[in-house]
């Protein structure tokens, strides 16, 4: 077996000292100039060198630090999972560093290069699109990453932790099918996303395993920040023929949707019925009660919190682990056999 490349072995690539090589690892520890850095980091690169983090566990005497980068904290769903993943990191000695990316690949590029420049062994991320060089980059520096919610392609190598997204998205729309509905609508995520293309392909096969046809004009992908929820529901509520059930898959967007529809007037479930995701604290207390996916952020959370420790102290297998975690459907009194939608 291939012995993996050292510290010493950077150092002696880049022409540096170990001392060096280790600034650069730690930054904070010791100033070092651009070029010797760029330096360092190409060697790194080279070798596939991957520092262990374990020298760095509570055993020494130092806190283990975590990167905790998130999209949008406006979304109830990530709000959430941030509380939760900072409460398991801390019950485990661990201190999280939290940064924000509004969704945004340019704002989340800036967070990722911050990072570098931070002593954290390990990330958990949802990421926002884009910047897999940056996250290759975290990689080979020895920082641990998981990727939470969201996956990215070019990124197979990196751990991740998800709903079972597209079974949850089928459980939802075969509900609605067993109430007898047949023009179901989908909003979405952008299909860009894991999340957005998973839920969708769930929506449609339970549509064909149904005998129904997917009518394009019935799934909508918006974005994850806006307030475009609501304006595809009024869309697809002006159709010449409008669905008669609802599955707002985009838990970014629910708040948008369900205030577009008492906006509207619409009578859940009488001239719509509605499933969501997720279960928001305010979801029983609308009337009617929403249906919903319920995630298991709680699972979630101690899943990704587990594994980049467990990457960070070196207890893991090297081949990456992929986790998908069960939902709840919950089903309350938004959701009843059809009747014909008023015009609108």
């Amino acid at each position: 077996m291939k012995k993996a490349p050292t510290i010493r072995d950077v150092a002696r690539t880049a022409g540096v000292s170990v001392s060096v090589v280790s600034r650069v690892l730690n930054d904070g520890s010791g100033p070092v100039a651009v070029e010797t850095r760029r330096k360092v980091v190409q060697a790194i690169d080279e070798l596939g060198f991957r520092r262990r983090a374990a020298a760095r566990d509570l055993s020494n005497g130092q806190t283990l630090a975590v990167g905790l980068v998130l999209p949008d904290l406006t979304n109830p769903f990530f709000s959430r999972l941030a509380d939760r993943i900072v409460w398991e990191a801390r019950s485990r000695g661990a201190q999280v560093l939290l940064l924000t990316t509004q969704e945004d690949p340019h704002i989340e590029g800036e967070a990722l290069n911050d990072l570098l420049d931070r002593s954290v062994g390990g990330v958990i991320a949802t990421p926002a699109g884009g910047n897999v060089d940056r996250w290759h980059r975290l990689r080979a520096m020895g920082i641990d990453l998981v990727f939470v919610d969201r996956t990215l392609d070019g990124l197979e190598e990196v751990d991740v932790v998800s709903l079972q997204n597209e079974a949850s998205a089928a459980r939802a729309t075969d509900h609605l099918l067993g109430l007898g509905h047949t023009r179901i609508a989908v909003i979405s995520g952008p299909v860009e996303t894991s999340t957005g293309s998973a839920r969708i392909r769930g929506y449609s096969t339970a549509l064909l395993a149904a005998g129904q046809v997917v009518d394009p004009v019935l799934v909508r992908d918006v974005p994850f920040r806006g307030e475009l929820g609501g304006d595809a529901v009024a869309a697809l509520l002006a159709l010449p023929e409008p669905p008669t059930a609802l599955v707002v898959a985009n838990t970014a967007q629910v708040r948008s949707a369900v205030h577009r529809l008492f906006q509207l007037g619409v009578a859940i479930p009488d001239e719509l019925s509605v499933v969501v995701f997720d279960d928001n604290p305010w979801s029983e207390l609308v009337s009617p009660p929403l249906s919903v996916v319920r995630q298991p952020i709680d699972m979630l959370a101690r899943h990704s919190v587990d594994l980049v420790l467990g990457r960070m102290q070196g207890r893991l297998p090297e081949a990456p682990q992929r986790l998908e975690v069960q939902a709840d459907f919950v089903s309350r009194s938004s959701c009843a056999p059809p009747r014909r939608l008023a015009h609108r």
